[in-house]
């Protein structure tokens, strides 16, 4: 098809939409992660996926071997690589969607074609964000000062800021549209790049209706604390390793369980003071199946990250009415109101949440209030429900796009 006759087609479609108010979209959503549905950024995406198309949409979903079958070396490089291949793909395969779904940063070769170099019958492009690469910067700057972060000296963070955040930019500039999945990112955004209101919004992530079931809240002499996530140094491991040694000095029973951590227990448990290391339970990788299962299985989970965009994590753990104890800060501001449906610390205080945890184990009706409500503040961000609010924004930058 040539690009005026796919120019004619767009016009014509418009001009459908604009008579029936409703219609189907062939949507593209791409991120540089591998496929794996136990991964969070991939997670989301399935997750999205699956929704749009219960809604009649027709998704296509590209991960990094989708885009870049064979490694990349150095693999430093990756993210622009895939950045670059994944522009030539869509301008190839561009008569097949009417919007173009891409996550930061890979949006960014794909915007300056259709921005800079104005190139003609490009689908509409909608960034999508998970959190402010300002926050991490910031965040992980301090966590080197104190030793306790793994790759930021100087010469990290000048590599960051001439190479990762150059992609963000153009990714968030570049595009039509743009979600992100917690308010102070989705702000910083819209601040910080001049765009009007609108244009960039608020889609925070979702959960899956597997993981709502009933929760019997028991008086215990041993709780069972929950870490699930990747073992980072911006996930506050540090923390959470020091308020456990604080925490088993007055509850010596109590253990904890870190899941999906993709380390080995020796490494994990390396973090911790020797006297409570055997405490500490590891299960470097977690089947998605299983999930459900071991929400059930502990009684308070535990999310001390110091950068997120919205845990995936946390919404299943809250769903599944766990009393849960996080920072006041990214995604889990949105979410977590102290007092209320969990108990919020300051980031990188492990007395606040060694405390936050005592006050926990101390009281089953503190934990059955705040679980319970954990559970009701959820039924607001089942997938089905946070998907609608992606589907509009496709939908304007969709339509914006055909009437061009």
């Amino acid at each position: 098809m040539s690009a005026a006759n796919h120019d004619r087609d767009r016009d014509a479609w418009a001009a459908e939409v604009a008579d029936k108010g409703a219609y189907p979209l062939r949507i593209l959503i791409a991120i540089g992660v591998s496929r794996q549905k136990e991964a969070g950024a991939a997670g989301v995406v399935l997750a999205n996926a699956c929704e749009l198309e219960k809604l009649g949409h027709t998704v296509d979903c590209w991960f990094l071997e989708d885009v870049l079958p064979a490694p990349v070396s150095p693999k430093r490089f990756e993210a622009l690589l895939f950045a670059i291949a994944l522009a030539r793909r869509v301008r190839r395969e561009r008569e097949k969607y009417d919007v173009v779904n891409l996550h930061a940063p890979c949006g960014c070769v794909y915007g300056i074609l259709r921005r800079l170099f104005r190139m003609q019958g490009l689908p509409p492009y909608v960034m999508t964000m998970q959190g402010s690469e300002e926050r991490y910067v910031r965040i992980m700057r301090q966590e080197y000062r104190k030793g306790r972060a793994w790759h930021f000296g100087l010469g990290n963070r000048l590599w960051h800021r001439a190479y990762h955040q150059t992609m963000y930019d153009y990714s968030i500039r570049t595009a039509d549209y743009g979600t992100v999945a917690n308010r102070e990112a989705w702000i910083c955004a819209e601040l910080k790049y001049g765009r009007e209101p609108g244009k960039i919004r608020f889609v925070p992530n979702g959960v899956e209706e597997g993981f709502f079931a009933e929760r019997v809240y028991e008086t215990k002499s041993s709780l069972r604390l929950l870490y699930v996530g990747t073992w980072l140094d911006r996930k506050g491991i540090y923390y959470l390793a020091d308020a456990f040694r604080l925490v088993c000095r007055d509850n010596p029973s109590i253990s904890l369980t870190v899941a999906g951590c993709g380390s080995s227990d020796e490494n994990i448990k390396s973090f911790f003071a020797p006297e409570v290391r055997g405490q500490v339970n590891v299960v470097p990788f977690i089947a998605r199946d299983r999930m459900p299962a071991l929400y059930a299985e502990h009684d308070v989970f535990v999310f001390p990250s110091l950068f997120e965009g919205m845990p995936l994590t946390l919404l299943e753990a809250m769903a599944a009415g766990m009393p849960v104890v996080t920072t006041n800060t990214s995604g889990m501001a949105d979410v977590v109101e102290n007092g209320f449906n969990g108990i919020s610390v300051l980031p990188a205080d492990a007395e606040g949440i060694a405390d936050a945890i005592a006050q926990l184990c101390a009281s089953v009706e503190l934990r059955c209030r705040l679980g319970r409500e954990a559970q009701n503040t959820m039924r607001r961000y089942t997938w089905e429900k946070v998907t609608r609010p992606l589907e509009e924004v496709m939908s304007l930058a969709a339509q914006s796009g055909a009437q061009k």
